[in-house]
């Protein structure tokens, strides 16, 4: 099937075409018809799958059908998301798609001035795209208007649940029109969502991509048996040796992030750091150095492990392994996307055994052992299965800062 099948608009057409796309994504077959006939949707699927564009597409031609004036101040629809990084990358969708149609987007997100997104809503808007946090602050100054919305999106709403934002879509819920399309897309569906679900759509239809929790096929699988000493030097060598276009590195905490970015930079790596405590500004020009390749290297906290949306990702790095199986399943996804190859590659200590055993129930296999860390050997009861290992050599040119590194 073609994008010309979807029944959607020139416009539309030239501005998919334009962005270098050619065949829609198994969730965007499923879901563009459904949206073009105004029928809620309950969407189940993993970031990566094209899931932007298969709500963005279909809304801009609905919009683009019913323009008439825009009162200042009222907004005609609302996609809300858990993120900042999110927010961006979804609005940045909608100006590439709705190139051609003469509609206006923004987004407005929390960590900012309010000021720039107060302007941008005041003339009214088509598409606003929304952290719940900083809606509720704009509506409770009466800074913007839900009034008129035609369709809500609500994008990750498991980690929109996760992060503590239910009282927050209560509120806004409770003040959006009751007539209206609504547009429901979650990676997972716990009891909680599926309850979501029950009261804010009606007569959905269902789209499921794939089974829930399921890893990108494309990406290989590995663990590295390694205590906490033995990580940095593991990580340069992996960094020295492993041809790459781009390398995600996620950490457990905050702290962490900036400690293994040190320890990059400081081995002539070219690596920046993405995590909650960095001010929006240092988040943004972070994440715009590593989508142009300018830092070939990010360590992050789950902050990026959904909703990130950055091409040719070829390795995940799991410097700290999560506890959550289905968060390993989010952050293994930034790799491996649009049917690329990918490498996924996690650190395990003795202490972390339990964490690996998790993920590979989820997986329903285990994962690739790769050996011991080659800096520091441990024995087979401590580390599982023994493996011969090379030691990292004691000559490392890429410390180099006069030597573009090869990312």
């Amino acid at each position: 099937m073609q994008f010309e099948d979807l029944r959607l608009s020139e416009p539309l057409l030239r501005a998919v075409r334009e962005a270098g796309y050619r065949t829609p994504t198994p969730i965007q077959i499923a879901t563009i018809p459904h949206v073009l006939d105004g029928k809620d949707l309950l969407g189940c699927a993993q970031t990566g799958t094209g899931k932007t564009a298969a709500f963005a597409l279909p809304m801009l031609q609905r919009l683009s059908a019913k323009r008439g004036p825009i009162r200042p101040g009222v907004v005609r629809s609302l996609v809300l998301c858990p993120t900042r990084e999110l927010a961006q990358q979804i609005v940045e969708s909608f100006h590439t798609y709705g190139v051609h149609s003469g509609l206006g987007f923004a987004a407005i997100f929390g960590g900012v001035n309010q000021n720039p997104q107060v302007r941008s809503i005041r003339g009214g808007l088509d598409v606003l795209v929304a952290t719940p946090g900083r809606l509720l602050d704009l509506m409770d100054q009466r800074l913007v208007s839900l009034a008129a919305i035609e369709t809500l999106v609500l994008d990750e709403a498991d980690r929109m649940f996760d992060m503590g934002f239910l009282p927050a879509l209560r509120r806004i819920l409770a003040v959006l029109p009751k007539v209206r399309q609504t547009l429901l897309f979650s990676a997972t569906m716990p009891a909680p969502i599926r309850e979501l679900a029950n009261k804010v759509l009606k007569s959905p239809v269902s789209v499921q991509i794939e089974r829930l929790s399921s890893p990108t096929p494309t990406v290989d699988h590995w663990v590295h048996h390694v205590e906490k000493p033995a990580k940095n030097d593991l990580l340069i060598e992996l960094l020295a040796k492993s041809p790459r276009s781009r390398a995600l590195i996620f950490t457990r905490t905050k702290h962490g992030a900036d400690k293994v970015t040190r320890h990059l930079i400081g081995a002539g790596v070219n690596a920046g750091a993405l995590h909650g405590n960095k001010s929006q500004g240092a988040r943004t020009r972070a994440l715009a150095e590593f989508k142009s390749a300018g830092t070939g290297v990010l360590v992050a906290t789950d902050i990026a492990a959904r909703g990130l949306d950055v091409h040719d990702i070829s390795h995940v790095i799991n410097y700290d392994l999560t506890n959550d199986p289905e968060t390993y399943v989010h952050r293994i996804g930034r790799a491996g996307r649009a049917g690329a190859k990918g490498t996924a590659i996690s650190f395990c200590t003795s202490e972390e055994r339990g964490d690996l055993k998790s993920i590979e129930r989820l997986l329903q296999q285990p994962l690739q052992q790769a050996g011991q860390s080659p800096a520091r050997e441990h024995s087979s009861s401590s580390a599982g299965t023994a493996v011969a290992t090379r030691p990292i050599a004691t000559k490392r040119p890429w410390r180099n800062r006069n030597r573009r590194e090869r990312l």
